[in-house]
């Protein structure tokens, strides 16, 4: 198996892996970096400062996503072609890149694994329907699986135990992580940290600026509310380890929810609304608190103190850990070549 050639096509919006938000980039980042570590032969195909202790691909030199007079859609064509024209040179075809390199798997003869990310609308199931039968599919959780389609694997997705460190002693502050959006609950953390009395860090990019501006900016205070912008790597695994608990409470099915992991690999537990893929990433009771709503949400803080931190840690180690996903995709390479 490690005789394989594998290519690995991460998105070209943010620099992979990101250098602060921007997580299929950090997925496949450490996909790429697991498969090397191993002793896999890798080319990442990512935007040119991209970093990997594998072989890079390129063709475009920075990502659009940082350079708003960049035209996404040609940098997005450019990046695909590249990868689909070396098609040939490689046995795996591994893409993170969503349904749009899925057009190109009939002028190919390597066999192509994609990663569904999540489904950003039911109107792109159907050309995930098309190529059903000439891809395999894997799934980043089971609650995200359409009924429509067929899989070869789940594989949850991995972080790496190195970049967060586990912290015995919490801090007294709540935290929200993520995209600053109505569906990821910011407004209701908010709310969660006004009717518990506590402190709450909102660390994330402004994805919606009416939202922000309307929900959130009006209650940030510099002192109860705290706004700290997009965090960068040291900031997140500082800010998630010292942390009293992570809210989560999403209004949408989420897929999978990297700052879930990211958070109890840290030793830090979660409060989440009992949604999408949540059952999944938190023993409820253990490593967190799956709720209804933020006065459920708010009830159960007391509570986290009686949750052992360790217990985080390890169900992190076990299930979210890069090594656990690269056994993972290894496996479903195994599959594909032997067929």
């Amino acid at each position: 198996m490690r005789n394989i050639k594998i290519a690995i096509l991460s998105p070209a919006c943010w620099r992979t892996p990101p250098r602060k938000y921007g997580p299929w980039e950090q997925v496949a980042s450490n996909i790429a970096e697991g498969l090397v570590s191993r002793g896999f032969d890798v080319t990442l195909f990512a935007t040119a400062d991209s970093l990997t202790n594998g072989k890079l691909e390129a063709a475009c030199d920075k990502p659009y996503g940082e350079h708003p007079e960049m035209d996404a859609k040609v940098c997005e064509c450019l990046h695909i072609s590249h990868f689909m024209e070396m098609a040939h040179q490689f046995d795996v075809l591994h893409n993170n890149y969503d349904f749009l390199p899925l057009t190109y798997s009939h002028l190919i003869k390597p066999p192509m694994v994609t990663t569904i990310h999540g489904f950003s609308s039911p109107k792109i199931i159907p050309v995930y329907k098309k190529y059903n039968r000439t891809n395999w599919y894997v799934s980043i959780s089971h609650s995200d699986r359409s009924p429509e389609l067929d899989y070869i694997a789940t594989v949850y997705n991995g972080i790496k135990p190195e970049d967060f460190h586990f912290r015995e002693n919490s801090g007294n502050y709540l935290l929200f992580f993520g995209r600053i959006h109505p569906e990821k609950g910011t407004y209701e953390s908010i709310q969660i940290a006004q009717k518990a009395g506590m402190q709450l860090i909102i660390s994330g990019l402004v994805q919606d600026e009416q939202y922000f501006r309307e929900k959130v900016k009006p209650f940030i205070d510099g002192n109860q509310i705290i706004y700290v912008g997009n965090s960068g790597p040291k900031q997140r695994d500082k800010l998630l380890g010292g942390a009293y608990a992570l809210l989560h409470p999403i209004s949408f099915e989420e897929p999978f929810g990297l700052s879930v992991a990211e958070a109890m690999m840290c030793g830090t537990p979660v409060v989440a609304f009992d949604r999408g893929s949540m059952p999944e990433l938190i023993k409820n009771g253990k490593t967190g608190f799956l709720v209804q709503n933020t006065e459920e949400a708010t009830d159960v803080l007391p509570d986290i103190k009686n949750l052992h931190r360790a217990d985080c840690r390890q169900h992190a180690m076990e299930n979210f850990s890069t090594d656990k996903m690269i056994d993972g995709y290894v496996e479903v390479y195994r599959k594909i070549l032997s067929k």
